[in-house]
């Protein structure tokens, strides 16, 4: 299968990280979600003429994590949680994207905590253009629900009142802006 998207150019992207963002939210003690962010080291996408056929790597810094919260920041990089001092990355690797109705899907394997899962991204492209500079940009967003666990992220605490502290669903937002290589 083939799709065509108005704008498209085959080649290699780069991500530009001073305009993309990875943020989460997980439910906390079942009444609230708590969010966060973490910075991308890198992300690359390899698209040839079948926009289908393109091919994602990236990889997120776990130490850049951010809640708003210093306490917390420092609970969820230790072992507990991500253990950063051993896994200080989360890489991503699709394999494959696909177009079902007028959605676009990612499917990837997602390495978390040392864990390797296969994750879906839905995808929502944002489009093509040139910055004042020349440079040719694209834009998407994607979302993904995975369930910490399944990642070996099993901290918890049971609550007085029932339920816990932390959820299990993990929503994971991505906000990304790349460059084609000239």
């Amino acid at each position: 299968m083939t799709i065509e998207i108005p704008g498209y150019r085959a080649g290699t992207w780069n991500l530009d990280p001073a305009h993309s963002e990875v943020t989460f939210s997980v439910r906390h003690m079942m009444i609230s979600k708590v969010r966060g962010t973490f910075g991308v080291k890198s992300a690359t996408l390899v698209a040839p003429e079948n926009p289908l056929e393109a091919r994602v790597e990236a990889q997120v810094d776990v130490t850049s994590l951010d809640t708003g919260d210093a306490g917390r920041n420092g609970h969820l990089m230790s072992a507990d949680f991500f253990d950063a001092e051993k896994y200080p990355t989360i890489d991503f690797v699709s394999t494959g994207a696909r177009a079902e109705g007028g959605d676009l899907f990612v499917d990837g394997d997602l390495t978390l905590h040392g864990v390797t899962k296969p994750v879906t991204f839905e995808l929502d492209f944002g489009g093509f253009g040139s910055d004042p500079y020349g440079n040719y940009k694209a834009g998407a967003s994607a979302k993904a629900v995975i369930n910490r666990e399944d990642f070996g992220l099993t901290w918890n605490a049971a609550l007085e009142t029932g339920g816990v502290l932390v959820g299990k669903d993990v929503t994971i937002m991505l906000d990304l802006q790349g460059a084609l290589e000239a």
